[in-house]
């Protein structure tokens, strides 16, 4: 086991996620490299499958792997840089958060724009999740929903610097929920009617009221 005392406190999915995000940066897995099956993660991490799971799913979500149906789990070919991550991990909260929200109404912007069929399958798949995981009060299935759902919106932009900039920002929003753990997943039931609010005004490209909306979704998260 690599678990050290100084990150026990952390979930164990968490602490696999940061062992092969570590991997992926000392080249252990080269970039479109596919990754061991998952019998043979466990063993190289030693814990259980739905760990292995977990941890995959959160990097795959922030941008680290990429999950192909029926081929693999392979690292990305551009991993988020990682001067970028430490620096918006020492940043201060007010100004992650003022750069996000110029970010998200950009990003909403351009998806109203841009958006397809196949972009509105994927966002509203995420957001069966999302409502899913809140029926289910499993806080973590809530989180990589609700992340999954802005990353597709995002995907729909068809502009691929924001979807990078986007994918820095998960593991602050990702973290700002977990400090939320005590509220269970009345942020997200409280927040859901707004996201299928978002989701409709981009299907119907109506770009002020997808606007108003993002920017309505962030004030009551924060």
């Amino acid at each position: 086991m690599f678990v050290s005392l100084n990150i026990r406190y952390m979930k164990l999915s968490d602490q696999v996620a940061d062992k092969i995000k570590s991997d992926i940066k000392s080249k252990k897995y080269q970039a479109g490299e596919k990754l061991p099956a998952e019998p043979e993660l466990m063993k190289l991490y030693g814990v259980g499958r739905s760990s292995i799971r977990e941890a995959v799913k959160t990097l795959a979500i922030s941008g680290f792997l990429k999950v192909q149906q029926g081929a693999g789990t392979f690292v990305n070919e551009a991993t988020p840089v990682e001067n970028m991550s430490n620096r918006l991990q020492r940043a201060d909260f007010d100004e992650i958060n003022a750069v996000r929200v110029l970010l998200e109404e950009e990003i909403v912007r351009l998806a109203v724009q841009h958006r397809n069929d196949e972009d509105l399958g994927e966002m509203r798949q995420r957001l069966e999740e999302r409502k899913t995981a809140i029926l289910q009060e499993n806080r973590l299935a809530c989180t990589n929903a609700d992340i999954a759902f802005h990353m597709a919106i995002a995907q729909a932009s068809r502009n691929s610097v924001l979807v990078d900039l986007y994918q820095y920002f998960t593991g602050n929003i990702r973290s700002f929920f977990s400090k939320r753990e005590t509220q269970g997943i009345t942020q997200f039931a409280m927040s859901h009617h707004l996201h299928e609010d978002l989701f409709n005004a981009i299907a119907q490209q109506q770009e002020h009221a997808a606007l108003q909306t993002i920017k309505t979704i962030l004030a009551n998260n924060y």
